[in-house]
């Protein structure tokens, strides 16, 4: 069964937050890995790019009510109609999720995938999430590059393909 990974970030990110995002589509499609995203601007246009140029396949899950913003590197666009709703079905349809940068939708996210269980949660320069107390809450993966952001979500995915060069 082919693995699909939700990327989730900023539609409004920085250079380094795009570029990170450019480079965790490349890597992912680089592994046969459906990215899933919400198929807008900033964070989702750059890992819809990364993917497309290394010929992945990119499925967009859409707030609105038809195609308008979305970015033009998809393979395909989902139109919900469901406005920030849509990011369940973003992270149901996941066998792990990314974060980079963060935003309140990026929050809604990691808190969806963590509810659900499960999945590798994994945030490249994002959010960190603290309960009362101060402590770290538990289940996100916090990881400084891409490699290691698509590493660890392929890791513990439970059908992932294998990271290591292949061998010709």
């Amino acid at each position: 069964m082919t693995i699909q990974i939700a990327v989730c970030g900023p539609r409004d990110c920085t250079e380094a937050e795009a570029a990170a995002a450019r480079r965790v589509g490349e890597l992912l499609a680089e592994q046969q890995v459906v990215v899933i995203c919400g198929g807008g601007t900033g964070v989702m246009a750059a890992v819809a790019a990364g993917a497309r140029a290394r010929g992945g396949l990119v499925i967009g899950i859409r707030p609105n009510d038809s195609r308008d913003g979305a970015s033009p590197d998809l393979s395909a666009t989902i139109v919900t109609d469901m406005g920030e709703a849509r990011n369940a079905i973003i992270v149901q349809s996941a066998d792990a999720v990314i974060s980079v940068g963060g935003s309140w939708g990026t929050l809604s996210e990691l808190a969806l995938a963590l509810r659900r269980g499960g999945i590798p949660v994994v945030s490249l320069g994002g959010w960190r999430v603290t309960q009362a107390d101060g402590t770290p809450v538990p289940g996100i993966h916090h990881t400084d590059t891409p490699e290691a952001a698509v590493d660890h979500a392929l890791r513990l995915t439970p059908t992932a393909p294998s990271t290591a060069p292949k061998q010709h």
